[in-house]
């Protein structure tokens, strides 16, 4: 068995498909109408359709979980997140930790977590 994909709950599947394309290079494989598969295994489900399915809530900006990036240019990365045309919400903005890895910490539209770090290899 293997991991195949990370879904994440969207309000704005086209918004989510642009932010994810232009901040970190994701294009479309599928778009199933209200479900899109993004390469690197990201998935984006529209929020009516998946709290349809679980029948419960959705919970933004829980914090119990996040999508983690790895960037060589951490710098250029936080130059571009400055220039987004959409203002970003920062968890922390680019730190380095004691074990001596850069690391940003924001959320995307809809309140999932993102990090971003330097390759710790």
């Amino acid at each position: 068995m293997r991991l195949k994909n990370v879904l994440i709950v969207v309000k704005d599947i086209e918004k989510s498909i642009a932010f994810y394309k232009e901040l970190f290079g994701l294009d479309v494989i599928l778009d199933n109408d209200g479900n899109v598969i993004m390469t690197e295994g990201l998935v984006l489900q529209d929020k009516k359709i998946w709290e349809s399915f679980i029948e419960r809530e959705i919970i933004t900006r829980n914090n119990a979980c996040e999508l983690y990036f790895e960037e060589a240019d951490i710098e250029a990365f936080a130059r571009k997140l400055e220039d987004y045309c959409q203002p970003i919400q920062y968890v922390n903005r680019l730190m380095e930790h004691s074990w001596g890895q850069k690391v940003i910490r924001f959320y995307d539209p809809d309140g999932n977590l993102i990090e971003v770090g330097t390759p710790m290899v």
